[in-house]
């Protein structure tokens, strides 16, 4: 051991992202050992890493988890807080990405962009006329979940000349924008995105019912969480002709089985990469690296996914 406060990587990270962060007195493994994991203090925490009460139990000096994200799905938080461990997360630096990736994949499917490129490219241009391209402008985008992501999708969406409404039963949406109900949403929209947390109550949130409600026509954006959608009923409504097409960045689980709906035409797939664009990327690791530093000098970080933890103390220097 160096005698340093040992930091180790769950899941794939850059050490170049995190190490001029975390400075030159805390030791930082990308790939860590058994022995590793024993002695860590904190930890970089990937989506897709599982942070389960086993693994707790094998990191007994474990201080702080920081997600690179907000997403604490796969980490027992409960088990965590019970351990005097603090979640940090980093809510703010994907925000702009990730909205940006919600309209991107609104514009490849309202302006039917995979379509018309194939005409070009198998030089059938006399069929263009056959191929309907929508509008944003004058359309109204609804929003499930108005938290920062929301808000900011909502205000790009303003930007292309769209009525924005959101739904969120936590953190009800201001006068002019709100909608009480969510299945009146889904009637009023002709896109609809989601972004609420994934719970045990929003675990298919958008299901077959509701998917019936929706404006017919209408686009379905998914860059939340994957489980917030029933894959089965969002096929039927696109073979139905109720959806017009869908947009997916997230899946459950991921990577995904291979599902019928991603071999249609009127799908785009993206493998949970929006918020990981190159600047959000770093701003992401380089936050999930600040909330580390916090907690070993005895400081709160930024954001909790358990704001009752209390910090006890800066991390002290073994000697060699």
């Amino acid at each position: 051991m160096s005698g340093r406060p040992l930091v180790v990587a769950l899941g794939t990270v850059d050490p170049t992202l995190v190490t001029d962060v975390l400075g030159d007195t805390v030791e930082f493994v990308t790939r860590p050992s058994p022995e590793d994991l024993a002695d860590a203090e904190g930890a970089i925490v990937r989506a897709d890493a599982v942070v389960d009460a086993a693994l707790l139990a094998r990191a007994p000096r474990l201080r702080v988890l920081a997600r690179t994200g907000v997403g604490v799905d796969l980490v027992d938080v409960g088990e965590a807080s019970a351990r005097g461990i603090a979640v940090a997360i980093t809510p703010d630096s994907g925000t702009r990405a990730v909205a940006e990736g919600v309209l991107a994949h609104a514009l490849h499917l309202v302006k039917r962009l995979a379509p018309l490129t194939r005409l070009v490219r198998e030089d059938r241009w006399a069929e263009r006329a056959g191929i309907a391209v929508g509008d944003l402008d004058g359309a109204t985008i609804g929003i499930v979940g108005y938290g920062r992501i929301g808000r900011r999708v909502g205000e790009l969406a303003a930007a292309f000349g769209m009525r924005v409404l959101a739904y969120d039963p936590v953190s009800p949406p201001p006068d002019g924008v709100g909608c009480p109900d969510l299945a009146e949403l889904a009637e009023a929209s002709d896109v609809l995105t989601l972004h609420a947390p994934l719970t045990e109550a929003t675990y298919h949130l958008v299901d077959a019912g509701l998917l019936g409600r929706i404006r017919p026509g209408a686009v379905l954006i998914n860059c939340g969480r994957g489980g917030l959608l029933d894959l089965d009923a969002a096929l039927a409504a696109l073979e139905s002709g109720r959806l017009g097409g869908i947009g997916l960045d997230v899946f459950d689980p991921e990577p995904p089985p291979h599902h019928p709906l991603f071999d249609r035409p009127d799908v785009v797939l993206t493998p949970h990469v929006m918020g990981l664009t190159r600047r959000a990327t770093a701003a992401t690791f380089a936050a999930a690296a600040r909330g580390v530093a916090e907690v070993l000098a005895g400081r709160r970080p930024a954001a909790l996914a358990n704001p009752d933890w209390q910090p006890t103390g800066a991390a002290t220097t073994e000697e060699a």
